[in-house]
C-alpha cells in the first residue's frame, strides 16, 4: 500500500510527522515524501528538513495521499505543477487526504468542491471560496476525502484512516504503542474554549498566510 506525503517549502512539521507516525505503522505500509524536486524541504521555520525522496511526477498512482499545510500552502493555491499532480492521482487513489491548510490546496485544485471539509480554524472561512462545505470538526469524511482540522488533528485523522486501511483493531494497537491519549494542560485548544484575549492575540499575528480564490 502505496502512501504518498506531500512536502512542499514552509510546511508545518507536526501536520507530516504526526500522520507519518501513525500511517507507518499500518502493515504493508509504503510511505513515500513527495515535492516537485527531491531533496530536503525546509518546515515553516526553516530549523526542520525533511527529505522529499520522490518527485511528484515519480509517484503516479498511491493509494493514499496526504497535504499538509503551514504557510507555505499559500504558494500553493494557483494552479500548478502539484494541483495537476493531484488531480491526476486523485483519479485512482482511495483516500484523498490533508491536514491543517492543506484542505485549502485540495480545494483550490478542485478536489473538494460540494464536499464537506474542514482546515485549520482560521482557514474554515476560506474553503467556501473554492466550494466547499466548512465544518468545524476535528475530522471531516466525506466520501474517499478525509479532511482534518489544524496541526494535531492530523494525529486523528491518521487514525481514522488506519481503521478503514487495517481494521479498528489494528488502529486501537497503534493509538496505544503510540500512547496517544491527550491529557493537556489547558482547555484552550479550540477558539470555542480559549480564552478570547487568546483568541483575539492568535489572530492578530497569525502565522498562515491565506490566499483566498480571485
Amino acid at each position: 500500500m502505496q502512501i504518498a506525503i506531500v512536502l512542499f517549502e514552509r510546511f508545518t512539521a507536526l501536520d507530516v510527522v504526526g500522520p507519518y507516525e501513525i500511517l507507518s505503522r499500518v502493515p504493508d505500509a509504503d510511505v513515500r515524501f513527495v515535492a516537485e524536486r527531491p531533496g530536503p524541504v525546509r518546515n515553516e521555520s526553516g530549523g526542520l528538513e525533511l527529505t522529499a525522496g520522490h518527485a511528484l511526477d515519480a509517484v503516479t498512482d498511491p493509494d493514499v495521499v496526504l497535504v499538509p499545510g503551514g504557510p507555505g500552502q499559500s504558494d500553493h493555491m494557483t494552479d500548478g505543477p502539484l494541483h495537476g499532480w493531484l488531480r491526476d492521482i486523485d483519479a485512482t487513489s482511495t483516500w484523498t487526504t490533508s491536514v491543517c491548510t492543506g484542505s485549502l490546496i485540495l480545494a483550490a485544485a478542485g478536489l473538494l468542491n460540494g464536499r464537506s471539509a474542514t482546515s485549520h480554524w482560521l482557514a474554515l472561512d476560506q474553503l467556501p471560496g473554492w466550494g466547499a462545505h466548512p465544518r468545524e470538526q476535528r475530522v471531516v469524511r466525506d466520501g474517499k476525502y478525509v479532511t482534518a482540522a489544524g496541526v494535531s488533528a492530523g494525529i486523528d485523522m491518521a487514525l481514522t484512516l488506519t481503521g478503514e486501511l487495517a481494521g479498528d483493531d489494528r488502529a486501537r494497537a497503534i493509538q496505544l504503542g503510540t500512547e496517544y491519549d491527550p491529557q493537556p494542560p489547558y482547555d484552550a485548544g479550540s477558539p470555542h474554549k480559549a480564552p478570547q484575549r487568546t483568541v483575539d492575540s492568535l489572530r492578530s499575528r497569525s502565522r498562515f498566510i491565506l490566499q483566498g480564490p480571485s
